[in-house]
Formats: structure tokens, C-alpha cells, sequence
């Protein structure tokens, strides 16, 4: 390798030397540590590696003894011997590999470097292999780095999910995981909330929880408890703890009708918090609790209406907030809870617990990270910067919106002393976008929340292409980064969404109002995705779910398709029963198919009825408009 080899995450800082570092068969990976088990799974990741690229044994073992065995790597942990908890130094040089931590975790980052250093260098199994001699010394910019995953919003991944994504997530250093959570864990004092939902069992969780340990991975407990409860409060047992049963009105003027938060007013919304806490809680080993208690749209209209006109809403929400982290405080936790609303209510931010983060969110590219992290700061609040992937209400992503909205956070995040960087990915209004599509988010996540400085200089498409897809040639990642900005080429710019996701989502009716849609941006669109599309046979991915990953992203274009047809259409004038009326719903009935299909390979049936039949109700306008 004549040039700094392309990482995920990029190290800190990595010369090249001239020389090389010849790998020969039969070699000791040897385990100088005061606790050898402590590295045990880094080396047996390390061990399959080396059979998977070079086709070499490589014996593990505690001690260098033995006749006629010569050591190939050395991983040692010498406590205070490198300058960050999860730092390390990794050192290839003729005469063979080392890599130094202070704790074990380093050496399980040393490990995933030295894995992609491997894959970079070796594709085809031969007789004799060499890896370029360098030295780099590694350290993350956040002691906590961490993806957040929706499985509230339909989507709930299978186990099997969940481990493909840990396994990929810990490869680029990620060392937290959140499931958000509102109805869809097993709670048994709680059946009918999650009846429907394929909910994740406690079972699972402690299996999933002990998977994440071994890859240095925190399994954060995430339940929302405050807002966010609509699954609950629909059903008669819980109505009467919503803050209101009737209309009220969101922040951007829509009218909803039903509870979504609890009444903080109402003794039983805090009892009902407790017995959610003391069931869902003793399955996690973390010490960490995210109770959400974001986006409090309906607060003060409807049982708390008084409360809020005599306190003020800010006053009233905190109250509640601060009822809650007692709860957490007592079950030996530390609460996590999004900021969004506290925020609002700048003068109330000296009186949040100092024992609790503060989650600062936001996703677009010019998201205030900056004024919302320096008024954290300035409160002495921990906090963590969350942005997003961006993948919701996209189909296909929005790539350099989310790019920006990654590394800004990361900037601002390190500027103002976040101490946790928290990759978000959602799945409002059905959870249409297949996991795939939010792989760029993060992959871009992880690398500036390692070290965003090493990151300036990513070209993310080779990148992905390489550590997500399994595909050396590059083409998966450019045709996924590429495909997530398509919806620039119509000249529609939407908050939070895509112009493709929106077309599908909106009644025909109102298509037209889409501000800046018209039909040559449409058939712009769809000259786009052919090209984007046609480099596939290009690509050679090595991923064990190619092949599904194939369909997820062939289903994404075939959509993408759809939703400018369906544009046309609407601007036309939106007839039935004429010849475009009927193409439409073939197509929607393929598209449907398809997408259940696609829906059971990574994730459960619960859910599925409801994120179909959003596009089942699109399909029925064809019929009937």
C-alpha cells in the first residue's frame, strides 16, 4: 500500500513504513494480559479473520512458550499504558504485530483495526501474504458512541437482526446500542399493549445484552415515559392516564385526536412508570436509562390545562421529569431523557440533576447543536449530541443533509464537551426504508464520532462499500450514497423527509401542493435511478445477505419509480380507470408484495399490518379517486 490505507473510522494518526510484514502459517496470537479471558473473543475474531482473508492458523495462547512456534501478534493490556481508557497503539512491523491498550476494550478497537487492515490486503486466499509495516496510535473524541435503533415504529428486528447489527456496529467502534422502545417489549403485567407487536421478550434481552457485552457494546434500556405513549392510552386500561382523549394540536398546526402523553398530574402515570421500570430494568446490565420524555405535544390541553396556565408548561413538564428521575435514581440507574423540551425553557435548565445527560437532538444539517450544547455546558448538565440517519420518510435516505448533520454534531458536540454521541434512526410513518438504507448514516456516524478529524478527508462511498457491503469495487457504497440524494435532482426540498416518501404518503389530492414539485423534476428523477441503478452487476458483495440486500435496494428504486409515476399522475389531474390508473396498481401490487416479503426476512410480523397497509391505502386511491 503505497497510500494511508481507507479505515472505518479512520485512526487518529497512522504513518506508513517502507517495509513490510510477511504472514506465515502456524504463528501464536498470544494474550499478555493479567486476565487472559478478558481477550479471548478480540482473539478469536482476530484467529477467524486471519482464515477468512489469508487462509492461516494461528493457535491463540497465554504464554510465548513452545518449541518451533514463532509469535504473530502480541495483544497486551498494561494498564495506564496509552493515554485514553480506549485507546491503543498497533505496531506492524518484519518482525510481527502488537498492539498495546489500557484495557481491554482498546485492544478489541486494535483488533477491528487490524481485521479491515487485513481485508484490505488480502481477497483471495493464496500461500503467502504481507501487511504494509506502519504504527498507529488510536483514541475516540467520545467516551460514548452510540446508534439508537426505532423498534417501537412497526419495525421490530429478529434476533438474528439485531446480532448482524451489533457485529457491524462494534466492527467501526460503536460501543452503545438503544432499542426505542414504547410498547414493544414483553411486558407480562402488560399483554395487551404488545399483542400485536412481536414484542422483544426479557429472554431475549439478557441474550442480546450478554452478545453486546463480548463486543464491548452497552445495551442501553430505552422505554419512553412521558410522551410517545399513544399504544398505551389507546386502550381502555390506560385512557384514563392520558392528558387528554380528545383533539389537540401539534406545534406545526396538524389536529390529532387521542392521548399521546401521560397526565403528569395523574398518580397513576408516575405508578404506571414505576412497574415499567421495575420489570424492563433487571434485564440489562447497563447503568444507563434513556426515559425518552420528548416531544410533550399535547401538555397543558387537556387535564394539565390549569396547571400549565398557573406554572407555565416548561414548569409543569420538569416537575414531572424530575418525579421521574427520582424513580431512576432509586433503581441505581442514570436517566438519560431527550432535550428537546427543556430546551425550550432555557431558564429552567439550572434546576435539571447534574447526575443525569441530557440527549440534545436534532437532524438536519443546520441543526443549533452549537447554542443548545453551549447552554447544557454552561448549566453544567452532562449531555450528548443525537443526530440522525436520516433514513425515515426517505426511501432512500437523504445523504448530504445527513452527512452534514453527523459531522456537525460531532463538531459541536466536542466544542461544548458532550460526553456521548448518540446516531439515531427512526421509523415514523411506517418504517418503509429497509435497514440497508440507513448503513451510510452509520458508517459516517461511527467515524466522526471516533475521531471527526481523521474523518474531514473520509470518501465514505469506497468506504461503505467495503465494511458494510463486503464489496471491494466500491459500487454498493456509491450507488447507496448516490441514491439517497436523487430527490435534489426534482428540485423539492422538504424538512424531515423526501419528496419520493411524501408523494406516496399524501392523498393524490394534495400532491399538487407540494411546493416545487412539477413533472420535469419527476421524470428527471427516474432517468436518475435507472443510471444509478444500472452499475449494480458492477458491484461483488461478500456480505452473506447479498443477495437480500440485492431485493432491498432493488424494491427501494422500483418505489423511488413508483412515487414519481404516482407524481405525474396527480399533477395530471389524478384519473381512474384510465390505462395509467391501472399500470399504477399492478405496479402497487408488486411493490406490496414484494415489500412483505422483504418486511419477514429481517423483521417480525407484528407491525407489518399497519406499515403495508399505508401503502395499501395509496394503492386504493388508483381505484376509487
Amino acid at each position: 500500500m503505497a497510500k494511508l490505507p481507507q479505515l472505518l473510522p479512520m485512526p487518529r494518526m497512522l504513518s506508513l513504513a517502507s517495509s513490510a510484514c510477511q504472514l506465515q502459517d502456524h504463528r501464536l496470537i498470544v494474550l499478555s494480559c493479567p486476565d487472559p479471558q478478558a481477550l479471548l473473543f478480540s482473539a478469536h475474531r482476530l484467529q477467524a479473520s486471519l482464515r477468512e482473508w489469508a487462509g492461516l492458523s494461528w493457535e491463540i495462547a497465554a504464554s510465548p512458550a513452545g518449541p518451533g512456534v514463532d509469535i504473530g501478534v502480541t495483544l497486551s493490556v498494561v494498564p495506564g499504558g496509552v493515554r485514553h481508557p480506549q485507546g491503543y497503539e498497533l505496531t506492524i512491523t518484519p518482525a510481527g504485530i502488537h498492539a498495546v491498550a489500557g484495557t481491554a476494550a482498546g485492544v478489541f478497537y486494535a483488533v477491528c483495526t487490524l481485521i479491515q487492515l487485513l481485508e484490505l490486503s488480502f481477497e483471495l486466499p493464496v500461500s503467502s501474504f504481507e501487511l504494509p509495516t506502519l504504527r498507529i496510535s488510536d483514541w475516540p473524541d467520545f467516551p460514548a458512541r452510540g446508534v439508537m435503533l426505532d423498534v417501537s415504529r412497526d419495525r421490530v428486528p429478529r434476533m438474528a437482526t439485531l446480532y448482524d447489527l451489533v457485529d457491524l456496529l462494534a466492527s467501526w467502534k460503536v460501543n452503545q446500542l438503544q432499542l426505542y422502545t414504547e410498547h414493544t417489549f414483553a411486558y407480562r403485567n402488560h399483554p395487551l399493549v404488545w399483542a400485536e407487536a412481536s414484542p422483544i421478550t426479557g429472554e431475549e434481552i439478557l441474550a442480546l445484552d450478554a452478545y453486546c457485552r463480548e463486543r464491548f457494546v452497552e445495551l442501553t434500556p430505552n422505554q419512553n415515559s412521558f410522551g410517545h405513549m399513544a399504544p398505551w392510552l389507546k386502550l381502555p386500561r390506560y385512557q384514563p392516564l392520558a392528558e387528554t382523549t380528545g383533539d389537540w394540536v401539534a406545534p406545526w398546526g396538524e389536529m390529532f385526536h387521542g392521548g399521546f402523553s401521560l397526565c403528569p398530574a395523574d398518580p397513576g402515570s408516575l405508578d404506571l412508570v414505576r412497574g415499567l421500570f421495575d420489570e424492563l430494568l433487571p434485564h440489562f446490565s447497563s447503568r444507563m436509562f434513556n426515559v425518552g420524555c420528548d416531544e410533550t405535544f399535547d401538555l397543558g390541553q387537556g387535564r394539565s390545562e390549569a396547571a400549565c396556565r398557573t406554572l407555565g408548561r416548561g414548569r409543569v413538564y420538569l416537575d414531572f421529569l424530575l418525579k421521574i428521575h427520582r424513580e431512576v435514581r432509586a433503581r441505581g440507574r442514570t436517566m438519560q431523557y431527550w432535550g428537546d423540551i427543556i430546551i425550550q425553557h432555557p431558564e429552567l435548565i439550572g434546576e435539571l440533576p447534574r447526575d443525569a445527560v441530557a440527549l440534545a437532538w436534532g437532524y438536519e444539517a443546520d441543526h443549533p447543536f452549537d447554542a443548545h450544547g453551549e447552554k447544557f455546558a454552561a448549566a453544567g448538565i452532562p449531555f450528548y449530541v443525537c443526530p440522525g440517519t436520516g433514513s425515515w420518510r426517505t426511501l432512500a435516505g437523504r445523504t448530504s443533509s445527513v452527512l452534514g448533520n453527523l459531522r456537525n454534531a460531532a463538531e459541536d458536540g466536542l466544542k461544548h464537551g458532550a460526553i456521548g454521541y448518540l446516531n439515531t434512526d427512526w421509523g415514523d410513518e411506517g418504517h418503509w426504508q429497509p435497514l440497508p438504507i440507513s448503513y451510510p448514516g452509520f458508517a459516517y456516524g461511527a467515524a466522526v464520532s471516533w475521531a471527526g478529524d481523521a474523518a474531514r478527508d473520509l470518501d465514505l462511498a469506497p468506504a461503505l462499500s467495503r465494511y458494510a457491503f463486503g464489496d471491494p469495487t466500491g459500487t454498493l457504497g456509491r450507488i447507496a450514497c448516490d441514491l439517497g440524494n436523487l430527490h435534489q435532482v426534482t428540485g423539492v426540498a422538504l424538512f424531515n423527509a423526501t419528496v419520493f416518501f411524501q408523494v406516496l404518503h399524501e392523498p393524490a389530492h394534495r400532491i399538487a401542493a407540494i411546493e416545487g414539485l412539477n413533472e420535469t423534476g419527476l421524470r428527471t428523477a427516474l432517468d436518475a435511478i435507472d443510471e444509478v441503478m444500472a452499475r449494480w452487476p458492477q458491484a461483488r458483495a461478500g456480505r452473506a445477505d447479498a443477495h437480500l440486500v440485492q431485493r432491498e435496494y432493488a424494491w427501494v428504486a422500483d418505489i423511488m419509480r413508483h412515487a414519481c409515476r404516482r407524481g405525474i399522475w396527480a399533477l395530471a389531474g389524478a384519473q381512474m380507470h384510465s390505462p395509467v390508473s391501472a399500470d399504477l396498481t399492478e405496479d402497487a401490487d408488486r411493490l406490496i408484495a414484494e415489500y412483505r416479503d422483504l418486511w419477514v426476512a429481517r423483521s417480525r410480523p407484528g407491525g407489518l399490518a399497519d406499515s403495508a397497509g399505508r401503502l395499501e391505502r395509496m394503492r386504493q386511491e388508483y381505484l376509487e379517486h
